[in-house]
């Protein structure tokens, strides 16, 4: 910095130009503050602080929580497997019924619920379908989101 002064001062002394030129300097750097305030430029101003390096450590995950972090995920892939395939039937069932399809409802008791409305059927199996769709969304979001 007193080296950098001392230059100044005698180009100053020399001829007088150097105060010009240094004069014309602080009114570009002047310049640039203005304009990046205004918010017409968005030059990077550099500054005289040394930049830190730093360091993240990341947390030490012991292979218990691991191995259960692996189960979990293994247990949502199966579920997404299981949606995947009975939405794969109930598409073949809805698109190959006919007149004669019948549905069938046995609760623990063996109480049964038996129609052959093929309206009531497609209404069914349609609410079903997009019930499972929205499910294997959740799903599919839920493994793309886990973190291991």
């Amino acid at each position: 910095m007193f080296n950098l002064n001392f230059l100044i001062m005698l180009k100053v002394k020399q001829n007088g130009t150097a105060k010009k030129e240094n004069a014309s300097v602080k009114k570009e750097v002047k310049k640039k503050l203005t304009e990046q305030a205004i918010g017409k430029t968005t030059v990077p101003v550099k500054t005289a602080v040394a930049e830190k390096k730093v360091t993240v450590e990341k947390p030490v995950i012991n292979l218990g929580e691991r191995i259960q972090k692996f189960e979990k995920l293994r247990g949502l892939a199966t579920q997404r497997e299981r949606l995947t395939q009975t939405l794969n039937e109930l598409t073949k069932f809805n698109y190959n019924q006919d007149d004669s399809s019948s549905f069938y409802l046995r609760d623990s008791r063996n109480l049964e619920f038996k129609t052959t409305n093929t309206n009531l059927i497609k209404l069914v199996t349609t609410h079903l379908q997009s019930t499972l769709e929205v499910r294997k969304v959740e799903i599919e979001n839920k493994i793309i989101a886990f973190e291991l």
